[in-house]
């Protein structure tokens, strides 16, 4: 069988902080402003039980996440969002694009947490639409990837409803918490998933309002 073979313009990403706003949510640019309303929405220990990340059981706890997640920002490692109620403004969670590499155009999104009262409300699916249509259809992203605890059978689902390919699973390959050792799930979507109206992800950003632009003619 013969390989497909892809070539692209060898072009960086150029990215930057941004508003990102749908009909449900409003993904802001994280600040230290954020702190106290942050931890009011993150302090419930479910949150975080299949997450690399501690609970935010104090005000220094969420001060520590904020402000590791800013300083990643001012290395171009990451940009981190605020979720807001886009109706209410109220601050209801947090996510971020991560592992950015802007030369081969590929990054993550994770970090994603919502309150208990906003999962399953379609504020997860639609900050992921907004965000996987800002990569690439501004950023000109090629792949994005998203990973989970592969323990975490709502992450995956989710993840999968929003046109993730699972790819596999690392053994081992991290400790959390208490010192579990965790498997980690890799899913991806692709430049190419994105603007298919035949695949999930597209089918997705439509219940959001979001049509993925076409594939730039060559």
């Amino acid at each position: 069988m013969t390989e497909y073979v892809r070539y692209v313009e060898q072009t960086p990403m150029l990215i930057g902080p941004v508003t990102l706003e749908g009909q449900r949510v409003r993904l802001v640019s994280m600040t230290v402003d954020y702190i106290e309303p942050l931890f009011k929405a993150a302090d419930f220990p479910e949150i975080w039980e299949h997450t690399t990340t501690q609970p935010m059981g104090t005000i220094a706890d969420i001060t520590a996440y904020v402000e590791v997640a800013l300083s990643e920002q001012a290395e171009g490692r990451t940009i981190p969002f605020v979720t807001t109620d886009r109706v209410t403004g109220e601050i209801i969670g947090a996510t971020r694009f991560a592992d950015i590499s802007v030369m081969d155009r590929n990054l993550a999104i994770g970090w994603t947490w919502l309150r208990p009262d906003r999962q399953r409300t379609g504020a997860n699916g639609e900050a992921k639409a907004l965000m996987l249509q800002h990569a690439f259809d501004t950023w000109g992203a090629l792949r994005v990837e998203i990973r989970t605890d592969v323990r975490n059978t709502k992450s995956r689902a989710a993840i999968e409803r929003i046109g993730g390919t699972y790819e596999g699973t690392l053994r081992q390959n991290m400790i959390v918490g208490n010192g579990r050792v965790r498997n980690t799930a890799y899913y991806s979507v692709i430049d190419t998933d994105w603007r298919d109206p035949s695949h999930r992800a597209y089918a997705n950003a439509l219940t959001y309002g979001i049509i993925p632009k076409p594939a730039p003619v060559v």
